[in-house]
């Protein structure tokens, strides 16, 4: 089974950007969908953007146009570019591959998002 591991995370003023990165131990070239998961303090964790193998990317509510997914099956590694975070975006972000229902692969450690107001 493949081990994901989250990084780029931090603290950010409101209006600023991160990147965050999840590297897979193995090759994701064939796992059709890669997303990224956030947990806010206090709720449960949700899947906020998807991306298939072909690029096609899917997101959760109004993130499109702020968020953007991406993925390199070269490097095994799936990026979650944030723009324009706000307080409500912080939480810790994890990667996973969604499966109808489920998640395929063991969570990584995941990586802390803080925005400040």
């Amino acid at each position: 089974q493949l081990q994901l591991v989250e990084s780029g995370g931090g603290l950010v003023q409101a209006g600023g950007s991160l990147r965050l990165s999840c590297a897979a131990s193995g090759s994701i070239s064939s796992i059709l969908y890669m997303g990224w998961y956030r947990q806010a303090p206090g709720k449960q964790r949700e899947l906020v953007a998807t991306v298939t193998t072909g690029g096609n990317t899917n997101y959760a509510g109004a993130l499109k146009g702020r968020f953007t997914i991406s993925r390199d099956n070269a490097k095994n590694t799936v990026y979650l570019q944030m723009d324009d975070l706000r307080p409500e975006d912080t939480g810790a972000y994890y990667c996973n591959s969604p499966l109808p229902r489920g998640y395929r692969f063991s969570w990584g450690q995941g990586t802390q998002v803080t925005v400040s107001s």
